[in-house]
C-alpha cells in the first residue's frame, strides 16, 4: 500500500491533444485554461507558424501554430479545434500564450516509469522539444517540453529571421542612407 501511495505522489498530470494525428501532451500544471478557436490577428513578419495574437481579457495573447512549427501537415479548423492557453517562462518570466490544437482528448496521469527517454529518431518532433514518451496502455504520447518548444531566444530568432527577410532596406535607413533629411 505505501508503494502504491508513493508511486502517487510521485505522478504528474498531463493535457493530451491531437496534433495533425499525433497525440502529445504538456503538464497540466502549465495549462491556464483551453478556449474555442477564435479569431486570430497576423502580425506582419511573423514566421508562419506564429498565427499572431488574439485578445484575451483585455491581454494581448501571442498565438503559435505548433503543427506549422513541428512542419507537420495542419488539417482544417473545426468545431474541436481549440486554443490552450499556456504559461511558460520567456527569460525568466512567466508569459502567457496560446497553442492551436486539433483537439484536446484527456488528462492522462503518469508516474516516472510510465516515461521513456525521448527517442534520438523516429518522431515528427524533434527530440529536444521532448520530455520523453509517456506510456498509457499499448500507446505512447509525446511530451513536450513547452518552454524549448516555446523559448524566448527561438521566438526572437525566428521573428529576426523573418524580418530579415521581408525588410532588407532596415540598414540603409538605419545608417542614414536612402533617407531624406
Amino acid at each position: 500500500m505505501a508503494q502504491a501511495h508513493e508511486e502517487k505522489a510521485t505522478s504528474t498530470q498531463y493535457l493530451c491533444f491531437l496534433l495533425a494525428g499525433e497525440e502529445c501532451a504538456i503538464g497540466i500544471l502549465r495549462v491556464r485554461e483551453i478556449i474555442e478557436y477564435r479569431t486570430v490577428t497576423k502580425v506582419p513578419a511573423m514566421p508562419p507558424w506564429v498565427r499572431g495574437v488574439m485578445n484575451l481579457r483585455g491581454g494581448v495573447v501571442p498565438v503559435i501554430d505548433l503543427a506549422a512549427k513541428f512542419r507537420l501537415q495542419a488539417g482544417p479548423v473545426t468545431n474541436r479545434t481549440c486554443i490552450v492557453i499556456v504559461e511558460v517562462a520567456l527569460d525568466g518570466e512567466p508569459a502567457v500564450m496560446g497553442i492551436v490544437v486539433d483537439a484536446v482528448s484527456q488528462v492522462l496521469e503518469l508516474s516516472p516509469v510510465d516515461i521513456e527517454p525521448p527517442p534520438a529518431f523516429g518522431t515528427s518532433v524533434r527530440a529536444d522539444y521532448l520530455l520523453g514518451l509517456g506510456k498509457f496502455g499499448d500507446r505512447f504520447v509525446l511530451l513536450l517540453d513547452i518552454d524549448r518548444v516555446l523559448s524566448e531566444a527561438e521566438l526572437r530568432r525566428a521573428a529576426s529571421l523573418e524580418s530579415r527577410d521581408v525588410e532588407p532596406a532596415g540598414d540603409e535607413i538605419a545608417s542614414g542612407h536612402g533617407a531624406s533629411a
